[in-house]
């Protein structure tokens, strides 16, 4: 134990100028990428009121929450959004940036839109919510009538979900760490001067009877020989 902290405060500005590099350029990378926003709502899935033919219990529409969770991204409510706000992309493209999520043992699902545009990203997210309710109305029948609320619309967000500078340095710093630690090891390694007395004797199996101390003369002392 005493050896490895020997080590590691004799080559301690290697392992931190190893971890500083790699998080710095983890960090500079981040701040250099372009900011990515995203919008979410939430769809509160339910029956219309006054239908009394085939009444659904509550435990029977979180099960059909998740169904309905699976339905939010389809090429038809893409193409609506897409009609919708006169967008330049593909069904396709849009669907890339859509995830939806049933919240855990509820009537609820939560659909998120990214966008460069954190303006954008709200419309989207909006009029995804919009389309898929006015589709669910149409291809429901009228004895069930389920329907799918927006519950909670989307805002416009503050701050950028990616990059995010200090999660992305974090995991470099410590591998930086990680790795600074190794090369100081190898240095070591590499490095065949004695250290001491007993390292002397150690390897060339001859007791030490004296040391000369290391030391230098002083600027007056240099000038005057």
């Amino acid at each position: 134990m005493a050896d490895l902290l020997r080590i590691i405060r004799q080559w301690l500005w290697v392992i931190l100028l190893v971890a500083a590099v790699l998080a710095g350029a983890a960090v500079g990378f981040s701040l250099a990428q372009t900011p990515i926003y995203e919008a979410s709502i939430r769809i509160m899935v339910g029956q219309e009121r006054g239908t009394n033919d085939l009444p659904i219990g509550v435990y029977d529409l979180q099960a059909l929450t998740q169904t309905m969770a699976e339905s939010v991204s389809i090429r038809p409510v893409a193409e609506a959004v897409i009609r919708q706000q006169n967008l330049r992309e593909t069904p396709e493209e849009l669907l890339a940036n859509l995830s939806v999520e049933q919240v855990a043992t509820t009537q609820l699902i939560q659909v998120s839109y990214t966008d460069l545009s954190p303006e954008r990203a709200q419309r989207v997210a909006n009029a995804i919510g919009s389309a898929f309710s006015e589709r669910v109305s149409k291809v429901t029948p009228s004895a069930i009538a389920i329907t799918a609320t927006v519950w909670e619309p989307a805002v416009v967000p503050d701050e950028p979900v990616s990059p995010n500078p200090l999660r992305n340095g974090l995991l470099p710093l410590v591998l930086g760490l990680m790795l600074g630690v190794g090369l100081a090891f190898l240095l070591e390694s590499l490095d065949d001067s004695w250290r001491s007395p007993e390292e002397v004797e150690q390897v060339s199996g001859v007791p030490t009877y004296g040391v000369i101390p290391n030391f230098e003369l002083s600027k007056s002392k240099k000038a005057r020989y």
